[in-house]
């Protein structure tokens, strides 16, 4: 399996998020296993949630000393499964591009890397409000979290769940799902020797679900990545090939 960059986790996305413009009554049961949160994040949104969706990210890299590095990425989703990250403007060659279980890699035009990769944001953020949880579910746990392992917290404030760890434990890895809309907040995940901590914020509507357009990264509790996304759009029809690996370079781009 590919191992993205730390700061990576992607980006992608993204964004992401769900829920009406006006609040919906949760369709919550009794909690006792993650693949019950998984359920009721589905069911909550399931047949509201945008199936493709386009935006403009700021990607905003923090390094050594307080310096930074800012880039526009160009990003489209095609749900259940699909994004695709155009790095730099779409005619650049560099790009990523996430199809199910896969990975493809273009730098400078060319493919230089593929091979099977899961993405947790997109999973969670994205996937799950069309996916089938129990699908979702055996594809958090082929990436380590413990789905048997639920408790609820309070977190900005609000009631969350906790997926893959007690109370208490910040080390194993696991996953926060705010506990009334049922939106994805949070991911905390091992990446080698540096602990990774994700979270999707300022969520507001779009379109008949929710969308959080600033996502932060931090490594070892050192903030190394802000994304903050603009002209988001959703409903978009894509050119054919779009997110085909041997056509995407040449297909039309939705921001030409």
């Amino acid at each position: 399996m590919i191992r993205l960059p730390a700061f990576f986790l992607l980006s992608a996305l993204f964004l992401f998020a769900a829920c009406a413009s006006t609040e919906k009554e949760s369709p919550v049961r009794e909690i006792q296993r993650g693949e019950d949160v998984l359920t009721a994040m589905h069911d909550a949104y399931s047949g509201d949630w945008f199936e493709t969706m386009t935006f403009v990210q700021t990607t905003i890299q923090h390094g050594p000393g307080g310096t930074t590095d800012t880039t526009l990425w160009y990003e489209a989703l095609d749900l259940p499964g699909r994004l695709r990250i155009d790095i730099g403007e779409p005619d650049s060659g560099d790009m990523w591009l996430f199809r199910g279980d896969s990975i493809y890699i273009f730098t400078g035009g060319q493919l230089t890397q593929s091979g099977p990769t899961l993405h947790p944001l997109l999973l969670l953020g994205f996937d799950i409000y069309h996916e089938d949880p129990g699908v979702l579910a055996s594809r958090m746990d082929s990436l380590g979290f413990d789905l048997a392992r639920v408790h609820r917290t309070i977190w900005q404030e609000r009631e969350v769940f906790v997926v893959g760890a007690d109370e208490g434990d910040l080390t194993a890895n696991q996953f926060w799902v705010d506990a009334e809309r049922l939106l994805f907040v949070r991911l905390l995940q091992r990446q080698g020797a540096s602990y990774q901590d994700v979270r999707f914020e300022s969520y507001e509507p779009l379109g008949d679900a929710w969308v959080a357009p600033v996502v932060t990264f931090r490594v070892d509790s050192t903030l190394t990545l802000e994304e903050r996304y603009g002209d988001m759009r959703h409903g978009i029809t894509f050119s054919d090939g779009f997110f085909e690996p041997d056509r995407a370079l040449s297909a039309a781009h939705w921001a030409q």
